[in-house]
């Protein structure tokens, strides 16, 4: 795998109302960032954190659409990391957002200054030894398992979290039993389930899951 240059172009979204820059080449952001933040309703006050920002596009949205928040993004690759506080300096979020280049792995409490309300992540989904890995450095580790799989998201996710706090990702549908099963097994109990279709008529490709740490049960919701 080769690293991916920092270059980097600049997009608007919400007509203008924001600016994001990414790597010319390399990782990008997807429909599913967008559909994730559009997805995650927090209270003012609420302290949120999200594993694996890439470039800060789900905090810059959802500091965008709710008010009285704060939220940390922590992002393994330096390069990415350093897009990400770009962004959201220039969309003028700095009193909102901060950015750190961390292992999610490796970070806890000590390090964002205590526990969180909500925990947010469109992690990497493909587990190695699934498929192709792309030899560009940047999208193989933002969509392959490589430095973070499935059970060390969620246990970060636990770590992370106030008591009855909130972890809200979105996954493949295809895993969703596997998600629901380490969920339940890090102290999670699933509260949501939401199918997520792209094209009409098509099945869902993706599905959102929010959880709540040992309360609540399992249900499902209209699709979108």
């Amino acid at each position: 795998m080769t690293p991916t240059p920092i270059t980097n172009n600049s997009n608007t979204l919400l007509n203008g109302g924001i600016h994001i820059r990414q790597p010319t080449h390399g990782y990008r952001f997807s429909m599913d960032t967008v559909i994730l933040a559009q997805n995650v309703g927090p209270k003012r006050g609420d302290k949120i954190l999200d594993i694996g920002t890439g470039c800060g596009v789900i905090p810059i949205l959802i500091a965008h659409r709710h008010s009285g928040v704060q939220i940390t993004g922590i992002e393994l690759q330096k390069e990415l990391f350093d897009i990400a506080r770009k962004n959201v300096a220039e969309n003028k979020m700095a009193d909102t957002i901060r950015i750190l280049n961390m292992d999610a792995r490796h970070i806890t409490p000590a390090d964002t200054d205590g526990p969180f309300d909500m925990v947010v992540s469109n992690p990497p989904y493909t587990a190695v030894g699934s498929g192709r890995i792309n030899p560009c450095l940047q999208q193989a580790l933002a969509r392959h398992e490589i430095e973070l799989n499935l059970k060390e998201l969620i246990a970060t996710a636990k770590l992370m979290l106030k008591p009855s706090g909130k972890f809200i990702v979105i996954y493949p549908e295809y895993r969703l039993n596997e998600l629901i099963e380490e969920m339940r097994m890090a102290g999670f109990e699933p509260g949501t389930i939401k199918m997520v279709h792209t094209k009409p008529g098509q099945a869902a490709k993706r599905v959102l899951v929010s959880a709540i740490a040992g309360t609540g049960h399992a249900r499902s919701v209209p699709d979108t």
